[in-house]
């Protein structure tokens, strides 16, 4: 199962994640002291650690390496949340309380989602009997689920400790 990444591993994800290339410590760490005082040498133990933790692959690049995220932030989200939920002895109440304490907008979303993997609970025909449903695209980016650069096949995060 996946777990919750600290607040510089989160900073340093973000930026790999969101530059969806990959990055090397410099660029990262360039890229952190806009907002706080850090030190190369803790933004390097923190990349290796995200590696060794299977977050991220590296290849050598001359006498650096360049680190690219193995799944997404979107990955990485659900699996917290599908980690948070199953550790409930009362699965259905806590998603109760969760959808309770969701925005408008937060509802919107989910509704666009399960019309994506549910299309049945929409209204909407599926495809004719013998055609095969192909795969849902992802809500943000359109793509088919899987092909995302460095998504893994089942779109699943790494686990911790790996």
């Amino acid at each position: 199962m996946p777990r919750q990444l600290g607040d510089l591993e989160d900073a340093v994800m973000t930026r790999v994640w969101q530059w969806n290339r990959p990055v090397t410590v410099r660029e990262v760490l360039e890229d952190l002291q806009q907002e706080r005082s850090i030190a190369y040498t803790t933004v390097m133990t923190v990349m290796d650690n995200l590696h060794q933790k299977g977050w991220v692959r590296r290849e050598v690049d001359g006498r650096a390496y360049r680190y690219t995220a193995v799944s997404t932030r979107a990955a990485y989200s659900a699996a917290l949340m599908n980690e948070a939920w199953s550790r409930s002895d009362n699965p259905a109440a806590a998603l109760v309380a969760f959808f309770g304490m969701m925005s408008a907008e937060q509802r919107e979303a989910l509704r666009d989602a399960m019309r994506i993997v549910q299309p049945d609970l929409s209204g909407t025909p599926g495809p004719p009997p013998g055609e095969p449903a192909g795969e849902p695209a992802d809500a943000v980016t359109g793509e088919a689920a899987g092909e995302a650069a460095g998504d893994p096949a089942d779109g699943a995060a790494p686990e911790a400790g790996r």
